[in-house]
């Protein structure tokens, strides 16, 4: 039970740190107008932080130990999770609306759980089951209940969402046997290393040395959101079922629309429904989860 609360805290702790990163980095792409560049410094400082953290005795040791299957495991993890979606995903949503890229993003824990389920053996209960029913209809009252029409961008923002439940998946098979940080480090170190190479193939890997102060104090700020969302979010998935991880992130949109709804003054009441209902999803499914729980140790001291 105490791994249980840990991962809760941990999970809701990715939570925040996304909802506050999905805020600040409005402002980050207006500084900083190449979200290629932008992506490819954020993970590679990420990834050299986290390369210094492998390094020390406690986490350098473990890496002996991993085998080929599961270094190929970590390799793919960098390629469908730390890079190819990102280019994906920033593409398609230059070619789409923000609303229509945001509600397929937003699917990302449909996909996760019926991945969880069919790959990992996760059971979904009827309190889950209605959770996620009314975490979608959060999320689709929060974009005004707008329909798409899976455009060229709208299929690459979809493309970058199922490669990330994908990643998902393999990430928590594999930390059955290695540690989260080095899951950590694999995504994005292995990740911005591939970001490398497709900003020389197209010809962009010289405006890495043009961001000025300004810019790279936005960088440093960014990389530090996602060095802890990355070590909170693989803890947790460590500890927790694919399914209530995915589900319970999906409470940083409500932590982005209050942070956005602070900062402009202006009130949109399809996203304070939908957060309403985002946030009764969230505690429905922290609740069954830990009943779950209880119940499945009850059994096993009777």
């Amino acid at each position: 039970m105490k791994n249980v609360n840990k991962g809760l805290v941990l999970v809701l702790g990715t939570a925040i740190i996304s909802g506050f990163s999905v805020f600040l980095n409005k402002f980050v792409v207006s500084a900083i107008s190449n979200s290629d560049i932008f992506t490819t410094v954020k993970n590679l400082t990420v990834g050299l932080v986290l390369t210094v953290l492998i390094l020390l005795p406690l986490y350098f040791s473990k890496l002996k130990k991993i085998r080929l299957s599961e270094w190929l495991k970590l390799v793919l993890i960098g390629i469908i999770g730390g890079s190819i979606p990102f280019v994906l995903f920033f593409k398609g949503l230059s070619l789409t609306s923000a609303s229509s890229a945001g509600l397929i993003h937003k699917s990302l824990f449909i996909w996760v759980s019926i991945l969880a389920v069919w790959f990992l053996g996760e059971k979904i209960g009827r309190l889950q089951y209605m959770a996620l029913g009314l975490l979608f209809l959060g999320n689709f009252a929060m974009l005004g209940f707008k329909m798409f029409n899976l455009s060229l961008g709208e299929l690459l923002v979809l493309a970058a969402t199922l490669m990330w439940a994908i990643e998902f998946v393999i990430a928590k098979k594999v930390m059955a046997n290695v540690a989260a940080e080095i899951v950590a480090w694999a995504r994005m170190f292995c990740g911005s290393i591939i970001l490398l190479g497709y900003l020389f193939f197209t010809n962009q890997i010289g405006n890495l040395i043009t961001l000025n102060s300004n810019q790279w104090l936005w960088v440093m700020i960014s990389s530090f959101l996602l060095l802890g969302y990355v070590l909170t979010w693989y803890k947790a998935l460590a500890k927790l079922p694919a399914v209530t991880v995915a589900s319970i992130l999906v409470i940083a949109s409500p932590i982005t629309t209050c942070l956005d709804l602070i900062y402009s003054h202006k009130i949109n009441f399809y996203q304070l429904g939908g957060s309403a209902l985002i946030v009764m999803a969230v505690i429905l499914l922290i609740y069954s989860y830990k009943k779950i729980n209880e119940s499945q140790i009850s059994e096993q001291f009777n």
